[in-house]
């Protein structure tokens, strides 16, 4: 062998470096088209779509002052900025069911967590303020102003 040339590759060093790169590169673009899909559901506030249903869970401890104005704030806003049928209100009782807190990850009551559409979504608060409601949950703006709660 003389110094100008070089010893060749063992064929084992070439495949697993080109596994490697066709493996990765699939991945990545999976990533992206994951992301991109997830952030292609994101509600838009000027439009809306008809087969979309918003799941709204409303975690509360039993029936007093400030859970009952939450509920009572959270169905106006549905009834105002949502079509009916288009919505679904799950209303979570924490002293029935503390466990459940668990999973949304409550710390403060009442909370209000916008499961769909993605990306879920929370607000804790009795919901008394309208406007900072709907820009936090990115329900479509009420067709008639004087709606608003």
């Amino acid at each position: 062998m003389s110094a100008r040339q070089t010893p060749p590759k063992p064929a084992s060093a070439s495949k697993r470096s080109s596994k490697t790169r066709t493996v990765k590169a699939p991945a990545k673009a999976a990533r992206g088209a994951a992301e991109t899909a997830r952030k292609s559901k994101a509600p838009s506030a000027s439009t809306s779509d008809d087969a979309e249903v918003w799941t709204l869970r409303l975690y509360v401890t039993g029936r007093g002052e400030r859970s009952e104005r939450a509920l009572s704030n959270l169905r106006k806003l549905c009834e105002s900025s949502l079509a009916a049928g288009t919505y679904k209100i799950e209303v979570i009782d924490l002293l029935k069911n503390p466990e459940l807190a668990r999973d949304d990850q409550i710390l403060a009551i009442p909370t209000l967590v916008r499961k769909l559409p993605e990306p879920m979504k929370r607000i804790i608060g009795d919901l008394s303020n309208a406007d900072r409601a709907l820009l936090s949950l990115d329900f479509p703006t009420p067709k008639d102003p004087s709606a608003r709660p």
